[in-house]
């Protein structure tokens, strides 16, 4: 068996990164920049008023009441094309472009108008309640970076920046096929020795949560037509992923059977609970991954696994996904020779500057219902001694992920 971080090592050296494609900004939202992304304009193009009121000349208004004879007006998408000159002063709205002459912008609130004046009861210091030209940024400056992921707040810069479309990594194409006659769909009739396949509906959320694309290619059955038949559907994918069927037994057939296809084995069974019998080849020009059947092994494999090749394929940094620090609350015996992910309760806040995490008594990897209501993995090293409740520990969070 090989440790966990040689087999993330292994693994994410060998994935490809996507090329990039064109999109809409308007349809980027969660995709990955190819590229970096510069300032199309200066942004505001001009200087701006910040405030509904009045531009002035703030040596007009440095003794106050002054009373300012009224010129004309400026509303934001409209200019006032002259001069504001001694004693006078341009209504102006927010995000209107300020005369020339005016440095500063007293707010209608602190003036009382009058048929073609208006009286300034508070000083207006220079610069007041003026927005300078590229106080947000300027042209050709570049403001966000190749491998961000796009949120609304990118978006919207992109399109303040005058970015219509923008490059951004294909997303990767990853097939799902879960294996074993004991399989059967949400909704399906189940059978007296059949439950419900669970596995894929969780990794297709799992991959498009974190940027891929999820082709479900269905259940194989235990023989070798049925796995060699359905595993056809993976032409074009970037990842390959089975469900089950990588153990020791009679009916384990995934190594077998896609090995006299083509798939070339890396490496099999890593020192890992839950999730020892992992694959990981290479098929027909896409990456294969093999997860174990039991489904806290699958998701767990999956959150270590098959969301670091996701993030590797988008050129997203760090690869891994966040670890914290948290404060044990419980007492754990010495861990054995794998390293351990403790499906744990989370709890945040009440004046700790640091979650507190307690590992379920149950740890079943068949229980999906514990890792539906953990708030973290606990993270325990292969022959970690005894821990003590108060400890600190390192988790996985799974809020968010």
């Amino acid at each position: 068996m090989i440790s966990v971080d040689e087999a993330l090592d292994r693994i994410v050296g060998q994935c490809p990164v996507m090329p990039p494609e064109s999109v809409s900004i308007a349809e980027a939202s969660g995709r990955v920049l190819a590229v970096d992304a510069a300032a199309r304009r200066t942004q505001p193009p001009f200087d701006v008023s910040a405030m509904d009121g009045y531009a002035v000349r703030a040596e007009d208004v440095a003794s106050v009441p002054a009373t300012l004879r009224v010129v004309g007006h400026a509303p934001a998408g409209d200019a006032f094309d002259g001069a504001v000159g001694p004693g006078e002063a341009v209504r102006i709205f927010t995000g209107g472009p300020v005369p020339a002459g005016a440095n500063a912008v007293v707010i209608q609130e602190d003036t009382d108008a009058a048929e073609g004046t208006v009286t300034v009861n508070e000083a207006g210091g220079l610069g007041q309640h003026i927005r300078r030209a590229g106080i947000d940024f300027r042209e050709g400056d570049v403001l966000l970076e190749a491998g961000r992921v796009l949120s609304p707040a990118a978006i919207g810069l992109l399109a303040a920046m005058g970015t219509p479309w923008i490059d951004v990594r294909r997303k990767p194409r990853v097939a799902l096929l879960a294996t074993g006659d004991e399989l059967v769909r949400p909704g399906e009739p189940v059978g007296p020795n059949q439950i419900v396949s669970s596995n894929s509906i969780a990794l297709k959320a799992l991959i498009e949560r974190h940027g891929g694309i999820a082709i479900d290619l269905g259940i194989a059955r235990d023989d070798e037509q049925s796995l060699r038949a359905m595993v056809e559907g993976a032409q074009g994918a970037d990842i390959l992923v089975t469900i089950g069927g990588a153990s020791v037994g009679d009916h384990d057939l995934v190594k077998r059977v896609l090995g006299n296809v083509g798939l070339e084995i890396d490496f099999w069974k890593i020192a890992l609970r839950p999730g020892k019998p992992l694959i990981f080849g290479r098929m027909d020009g896409a990456l294969m991954l093999g997860l174990p059947g039991n489904p806290v092994s699958a998701m767990v494999c999956g959150l270590l696994f098959l969301v670091p090749m996701i993030r590797a394929m988008l050129d997203v940094r760090p690869v891994e996904l966040p670890r914290e620090q948290a404060i044990l609350g419980c007492e754990l015996p010495t861990n054995r020779d794998r390293q351990d992910y403790m499906r744990a309760s989370l709890e945040r806040g009440q004046g700790r500057t640091l979650p507190v995490a307690t590992p379920f008594r149950t740890q079943d990897s068949s229980m999906i219902s514990l890792f539906a209501n953990a708030g973290a993995l606990v993270i325990r090293p292969p022959h970690a001694p005894a821990a003590h409740d108060g400890d600190m520990v390192e988790i996985l969070p799974l809020d968010g992920i």
